[in-house]
């Protein structure tokens, strides 16, 4: 099981999300951005870690929420979701393709990667209660 951090990131009552390039392992898929907690590193720390390396910006922790298991046949993940704020910078894709801020009403219209697909679906009411 490979433990994996990723950030819902909100701005004016929209949710970030990135998208794989054509040479990924999962191309032009969609996720919440983040990554693989480094040996002796804390999940909040990866996820902090993760966007300042992945989009460039500062980001606080606003709350854990549920986790969710994936298995992918070839590998297994569990998918640890935190709710960030960015308080610094401007969005710079470093690995990902493309960006988008979408509304959560709307997530199902966006090809997501099966794991966040299953955690969005499991934290629905989680996720849009963070909009009131």
């Amino acid at each position: 099981m490979i433990d994996v951090c990723c950030a819902i990131i909100f701005r004016d009552n929209l949710v970030l999300a990135v998208q794989h390039g054509t040479n990924s392992h999962h191309p032009m898929k969609w996720e919440f951005p983040g990554g693989k907690i480094q040996h002796g590193e804390t999940a909040r720390d990866c996820i902090v870690r993760e966007i300042r390396e992945e989009l460039i910006v500062e980001v606080v922790v606003l709350s854990e929420i549920s986790s969710v298991e994936f298995d992918y046949g070839a590998k297994q993940v569990k998918l640890i979701p935190f709710v960030c704020r960015i308080i610094s910078g401007s969005v710079i894709l470093t690995e990902h393709a493309n960006l988008q801020w979408f509304d959560p009403d709307h997530w199902k219209d966006i090809d997501w990667l099966e794991a966040d697909r299953k955690l969005i679906s499991c934290n629905f009411d989680t996720i849009k209660s963070f909009l009131k």
